[in-house]
């Protein structure tokens, strides 16, 4: 796996300051996201600032996801990263494996200033995001995809298909283009039929899938056509259609929603710096300023309470789009990723 690293700049007098008189730790604050035009955003509003307040470089580094990553890292002995964006399960496997320092809500001012799924002993929400179908309008204009269904035909729409390498999403967005209504996605995957069920259903289309794993893959894949439709982050696709006027559509219904969070790796060397940092990136004034950047939710409520009514529309937690939605259930996740990610490697190579 490629790791990308960029350092936010503090003005090369005070990084030469603070080199010379030994004032940085034993390595400088690294801070893992998920790259792409989320990343660049992040960089602005919280990486570079933070930088300058804290009078020390920031590194910051990209990477895929996988609870096995963040294992390696800890249990090697003082991890080479401090702060990580992690998605639900990886916070939730993390946290009872012990790989994660313990938050200081202090820091924070305190759990109730967030949404509860995103005030956890071990992480601090930093975005609520969607999965979800989409298109390119330029090229698909007069009969466009509504549903998972008109995602898996193949008749109706020619052409690949993009979905995240994974048994996570593509077993719920199967079950939903076979006719389990969105309510009650998880209540079939929990049975032994429903995953049988959602695994037959997704060989319909195998064929025709180009499997993705980084973020920025799908919007490739739309751009140069390479696919008819894709699933994407929705933060990624208001992104590009922004900075690159792509005119990039999404499918709100049948969305799956999910908070990422930061954590802070245990043994950091960094623990007091990481800490700050999850404090300034979660502070009302500059998580308020993210939908500007990229359209994700925000799990601060008085940021989330900032945000100006014509972006807050384009936010997965806007009214209308929460409509037929489903919430990423990390409890399902956290019991079953080991053993449905074993088989959904098996039934791809065969």
């Amino acid at each position: 796996m490629a790791f990308k690293r960029t350092i936010s700049t503090i003005g090369g007098a005070a990084l030469a300051l603070s080199l010379a008189a030994g004032a940085a730790a034993a390595r400088d604050l690294t801070i893992v996201s998920w790259g792409g035009n989320y990343q660049d955003a992040q960089k602005k509003i919280y990486f570079e600032p933070f930088a300058k307040k804290l009078g020390k470089p920031v590194l910051d580094e990209s990477w895929d996801g996988g609870v096995g990553v963040i294992a390696a890292k800890v249990k090697a002995g003082e991890p080479n990263w401090d702060v990580v964006q992690v998605e639900t399960e990886e916070l939730e496997l993390g946290c009872t494996d012990g790989f994660y320092e313990k938050i200081d809500w202090s820091k924070l001012g305190g759990k109730d200033k967030f949404l509860p799924a995103a005030a956890h002993d071990c992480g601090v929400g930093a975005i609520v995001w969607s999965t979800l179908l989409s298109y390119d309008s330029d090229k698909l204009k007069d009969n466009v995809p509504t549903s998972w269904a008109d995602f898996w035909d193949t008749k109706k729409f020619p052409g690949k298909r993009g979905l995240r390498r994974g048994p996570k999403y593509s077993l719920e967005f199967a079950l939903m283009a076979d006719g389990v209504k969105p309510a009650d996605v998880y209540k079939v995957l929990r049975t032994p039929e429903g995953v049988d069920r959602a695994f037959k259903k997704l060989d319909e289309i195998k064929k025709d899938v180009v499997w993705w794993e980084a973020g920025a893959q799908p919007l490739q894949l739309l751009a140069s056509g390479e696919v008819v439709m894709t699933t994407a982050y929705n933060g990624r696709i208001s992104g590009i259609n922004k900075t690159e006027g792509k005119h990039f559509k999404v499918v709100w219904p049948g969305s799956i929603y999910a908070i990422d969070s930061w954590v802070v790796l245990r043994n950091s060397p960094n623990k007091q710096d990481a800490m700050d940092f999850i404090a300034f990136a979660s502070a009302p004034e500059n998580q308020s300023k993210l939908p500007d950047y990229i359209a994700y939710g925000l799990p601060q409520k008085e940021a989330a309470a900032a945000v100006p009514a014509k972006e807050a529309a384009d936010l997965p937690t806007a009214e209308a789009n929460m409509v037929d939605a489903v919430a990423l259930d990390g409890a399902f996740w956290v019991d079953n990723i080991e053993e449905l990610t074993s088989r959904f490697n098996a039934w791809l190579a065969q």
